[in-house]
């Protein structure tokens, strides 16, 4: 199609054909967006014509890098900071780093236990006992024939026991001083039905009524290495029973016929299947990989669903990993996490589903090896938040348990060649009504990217409001964002001091705001030497407008009363109709233009005639033509 020209007044042409006009041409933008759009907390509605992003409530977790909607502006996308409570992002609590051992050279903390309200960790076989007062691991009281594996706080015949399992057998002691060292293989441990239950390397499960005595019980039809957990569990009808986790799936075990059987959770074999498993608000929690599977039996069914912080997008690849060990507290099931290698693995299905006779879940995909840093996550029910995190990614935690020891209700973990401690609370707390609550130093926060719910229309941020509590010249925040999938953030001046911070985009000298398709942004807090002050966000809001290109609406009045251009008013009529029924867009322009950029290509949405009657086909044709 010829691209056309308009050199004479009162004249346009379309679709081809030139006209007469009477009258000028007019031109109205066509493209205005409707109204503002809040997203987030709708009381936050004071802007007249920008639309609001205004985020208070984080407590939705990890896990969306990709904002869909108002559905998920309660997520994160990675986030440090403790996510709990409304109006009220902060630190997390502290962890508390314990001394070093004593112990030469380079090894793992095998496990941890509790005996006599006091805290014992085997340092690779050396077992000590921590000293809560004078923060020291004090002399060797045992070397274990082998690396730890397992440990267990039990009383069987009326006597208290700490047990710890390793590869040649077990050893144990009644008052931390005096240790016993047995051969009969228990690689796994549990207590059930007044009895000491252990499972060794090649399934074979056996029970202990009194220390050192063992009965042998049922056997794994599967290879050697198959287990990775022993732990009780609730049957179909209720009960609780021992099950046993292995890299294919789940058994449980007929105590009346000695035997074990298989349950309808099977899964795809893979080494690290069901390690750390454990029971939490009624359900089994069991991982592979970094998914974890909630198991619940009863009512004559089973039922899985999928609760690991894999869900939705998972988490940054630098934090993928394993998770080697689970453990129950009050409020949240803790997960730890071994991002230090992580090997290809299957990628689970994300919906959950009942699992009676449905058997295996399918993989949806493979994820490659990649090194990150290890850490802790909790889950409530709601969404996943990081507790802690490694600052290297060369060591994994290796263990984790909860302890009341020393009258501290508390969290326990190794990590690197250490252990370190995090005080939990025993109920739903806001820390800003505990005076003596101890934070962590630091902590980062990054929200998920935000198109407005269309990638492919350009926006402009205009300004961005940080609402802060509890700031002051040691007390930051940092606030942060970047554009349109960029990996470099931009610094905002920090705040360091309570009330709203305004940033204008791109700064307050030039406030006429950015493009953007997708934004993101980050919140960094760091504290001073006090570990009870902290800052705390109570909202982080964008004001931001969809912006379209410019497209025009143009209106004009055809004058058909004479011939022109070689038409007679009929002919000329013809072709209006013709441009009128045109299945694509037509040619529309009334300029002389060199640069073609005021050709127009438009749809013929509405033509009002004026005509006369019998044979006369003058007349004039008033057209609008919408740019598309």
């Amino acid at each position: 199609m010829t691209l056309q020209r308009v050199e004479t007044r009162d004249q346009v042409s379309l679709n081809e054909t030139r006209y007469r006009i009477s009258g000028p041409v007019r031109a109205d933008l066509a493209n205005v967006y409707p109204g503002k759009v809040v997203i987030g907390d709708t009381t936050r509605d004071s802007q007249t014509r920008l639309s609001v992003l205004a985020r208070s409530d984080w407590r939705g977790g990890i896990g969306i890098e990709n904002m869909e909607g108002a559905a998920e502006v309660d997520r994160a996308w990675w986030s440090t900071a403790n996510l709990r409570h409304f109006r009220h992002l902060t630190l997390p609590p502290l962890a508390t780093q314990t001394a070093a051992s004593g112990v030469s050279g380079v090894f793992s903390v095998g496990a941890i236990g509790e005996l006599s309200d006091e805290i014992y960790a085997a340092f690779e076989k050396s077992v000590r006992k921590y000293d809560n007062v004078g923060d020291s691991w004090g002399s060797e009281l045992a070397e274990l024939p082998a690396v730890a594996k397992d440990v267990i706080n039990i009383r069987l015949g009326g006597t208290t026991y700490l047990i710890f399992s390793h590869t040649t057998g077990y050893t144990y002691t009644s008052n931390g001083s005096s240790f016993t060292d047995d051969t009969e293989d228990v690689l796994y441990m549990a207590e059930w039905d007044d009895r000491l239950w252990g499972i060794d390397n090649t399934g074979q499960l056996r029970f202990s009524l009194v220390i050192g005595t063992w009965t042998d019980d049922a056997k794994l039809p599967l290879p050697d290495g198959s287990v990775t957990d022993l732990f009780i569990g609730r049957d179909a009808t209720g009960e609780p029973i021992l099950f046993a986790m292995t890299t294919r799936g789940l058994w449980a075990h007929d105590v009346n016929n000695a035997r074990f059987l298989a349950t309808e959770f099977g899964l795809p074999e893979h080494p690290d299947n069901g390690r750390g498993s454990t029971r939490f608000r009624g359900f089994a929690a069991i991982p592979a990989g970094l998914s974890i599977y909630r198991y619940q039996d009863g009512a004559s069914q089973a039922v899985i669903s999928l609760i690991g912080p894999d869900r939705d997008d998972g988490v940054p690849s630098d934090r993928r990993g394993t998770i080697k060990h689970m453990v129950a507290s009050h409020n949240e099931l803790l997960a730890a996490t071994d991002a230090t290698t992580v090997s290809g693995r299957d990628v689970f299905a994300t919906t959950g589903m009942a699992a009676h006779g449905a058997g295996a879940l399918p993989s949806t995909g493979v994820i490659s090896p990649a090194i990150g840093y290890s850490y802790i996550a909790g889950w409530n029910e709601v969404g996943w938040q990081v507790k802690w995190l490694s600052d290297t990614t060369e060591n994994a935690i290796t263990y984790m348990m909860v302890s009341n020891a020393y009258d501290k209700y508390r969290l326990w973990w190794s990590h690197d060649q250490r252990v370190y401690f995090m005080d939990l609370p025993r109920d739903i707390i806001n820390p800003r009504q505990i005076s003596d609550f101890k934070y962590a130093s630091s902590a980062q926060h990054e929200d998920p990217w935000f198109d407005a719910g269309q990638a492919e229309v350009d926006k402009i941020v205009v300004r961005r409001r940080v609402e802060v509590r509890g700031a002051t010249s040691t007390e930051t925040i940092t606030p942060y964002y970047r554009l349109n999938y960029s990996s470099s953030w931009t610094a905002q001046p920090a705040i360091s001091s309570d009330g709203t911070t305004t940033y204008e985009f791109p700064d307050s000298t030039t406030p006429y705001g950015t493009e953007f398709r997708a934004i993101q942004t980050r919140l960094d807090f760091s504290r001073g030497d006090d570990s009870t002050l902290a800052p705390a966000v109570i909202s982080d809001t964008l004001e931001y407008r969809k912006k379209l290109p410019a497209q025009s609406v143009f209106t004009v009045t055809v004058d058909i009363s004479t011939n022109y251009g070689g038409l007679t008013p009929a002919e000329q009529r013809a072709a209006l109709v013709t441009a009128a029924a045109s299945n694509v867009l037509v040619q529309f322009t009334y300029r002389d233009d060199s640069g073609n950029s005021r050709n127009y290509w438009v749809d013929l949405v509405s033509a009002t005639n004026i005509e006369s009657t019998g044979h006369d086909e003058t007349g004039q044709v008033r057209l609008q033509l919408v740019e598309v």
